[in-house]
């Protein structure tokens, strides 16, 4: 792969990215749904359809190396400025209690529903060999998902990172990610491939020893080092360094671990201090760079691994089908767990809301499934389209909620 053919993909990518994003701007979705529809355009169904030659030439599969990381890379990044962010007001104890009710609620529902409809999806969109189980699980975990980084990106764009449904979702998210992800590594060790039982051990021991080592020993470091050299929130150059080498070592660990690295770069920004200066100059030197050139490549890729086939006959009828199921659990669970952390009807419509949003972290279990031959190109497309449907929904139906609110208040005065 040349230097030349990189940079054309970045030109094609983030120009169709930027293009898309002001369309559906101005139809009210924030610009990371536009990034996502981006990755259909520059699939086979779209730019592989009307211009065959240019597409094979520019995205053959050898070409994507450079893409890959570069990818990885943004969303490295952008999730350590969102682990930064990240407050617990009320106490954290309280905090993790409620996202555990948020969490729980919001996987229990749309998975009991993604079981009660694998018997009409098994036959005809499983891969030949795969039993009905691994598939029915595989299926499970991708319905319950949560795109922690396009929910925080949601939030970012709206302002209301800061708001409590928006803090409660966002530790919900993470609960539930997290969750989905062992489930993951069990469906395959069922499976039969990948490292089986003993990679699921390896990502439960590794994960509490991780969580051990950043809160015992890489806190206080870091805690002395900023208090030392960045008194008043601007770090040096080297200071800045510190700060990578460390959130590289941390999202390396969980890559390890098979969680991917968006979880160890979260962690860490979770782990350092929380001044509000320090996240101000580390947003004004990271995000620009991370949500403008590096994001709009992972969304992309996802997009060239889609299959025309999906959207006609059978496959169109599952896809229908799987959209539902996935939108009315996730809006129930986040709902009814939201209630039981005590916040009101509004707020709780709009944490439902935001655990539908799945994004990114779809996109993530589907290229793990696809790799190891769980489901195929047209099981893979059908999820990117859940993905992309119920990520556009978020926005609204937050605006609904609040809406909702104004008009519930305003009874009440």
């Amino acid at each position: 792969m040349t230097t030349t053919t990189l940079l054309l993909q970045l030109i094609v990518i983030l120009g169709v990215a930027r293009g898309c994003g002001w369309l559906l701007r101005h139809l009210g979705q924030p610009q990371v749904v536009g990034e996502m529809a981006a990755g259909l355009v520059l699939g086979p169904a779209v730019m592989g359809f009307y211009l065959p030659d240019l597409h094979a030439q520019l995205f053959a599969k050898p070409l994507l190396g450079g893409l890959n990381a570069l990818a990885t890379l943004g969303l490295v990044l952008f999730m350590f400025v969102v682990g930064l962010e990240i407050r617990a007001p009320g106490g954290l104890r309280s905090q993790l209690r409620s996202a555990g009710s948020v969490g729980l609620l919001s996987v229990l529902a749309p998975a009991v529903l993604a079981l009660a409809i694998t018997p009409a999806l098994h036959p005809g969109l499983a891969p030949a060999g795969v039993g009905f189980w691994p598939f029915a699980l595989f299926m499970t975990a991708a319905v319950s998902i949560t795109a922690f980084p396009v929910m925080a990106r949601i939030l970012k764009d709206r302002g209301m990172t800061q708001t409590r449904f928006g803090q409660l979702a966002l530790a919900g998210a993470a609960v539930v990610d997290v969750f989905a992800w062992v489930l993951l590594a069990f469906v395959v060790a069922l499976a039969g491939v990948g490292e089986g039982y003993a990679g699921l051990a390896r990502i439960a021991g590794g994960t509490l020893a991780i969580l051990a080592v950043l809160y015992f020993v890489v806190r206080p470091v870091y805690a002395r080092l900023l208090a030392a050299r960045a008194p008043d929130g601007e770090p040096s150059l080297g200071v800045l360094a510190a700060l990578m080498l460390g959130l590289l070592a941390s999202a390396a660990a969980t890559e390890w671990l098979h969680l991917h690295a968006v979880f160890g770069a979260f962690l860490f920004g979770a782990t350092l201090p929380r001044d509000d200066r320090l996240l101000q100059s580390l947003m004004q030197r990271i995000e620009p760079l991370s949500i403008v050139l590096l994001m709009p490549l992972f969304f992309a890729l996802a997009g060239l691994s889609t299959t025309r086939s999906a959207f006609a006959g059978g496959a169109l009828g599952a896809m229908l089908l799987v959209v539902g199921v996935a939108t009315v659990g996730k809006l129930v669970g986040g709902w009814l767990g939201a209630r039981v952390a005590g916040l009101n009807g509004a707020e709780s419509m709009a944490t439902g809301a935001l655990m539908n949003a799945r994004g990114l972290m779809e996109l993530i279990v589907m290229k793990v499934g696809l790799d190891v031959g769980l489901i195929g190109p047209d099981m893979f497309t059908i999820l990117l389209i859940m993905a992309l449907a119920t990520t556009a929904m978020t926005s609204p139906l937050i605006t609904l909620a609040l809406r909702y609110r104004r008009v519930d208040n305003a009874r009440a005065a």
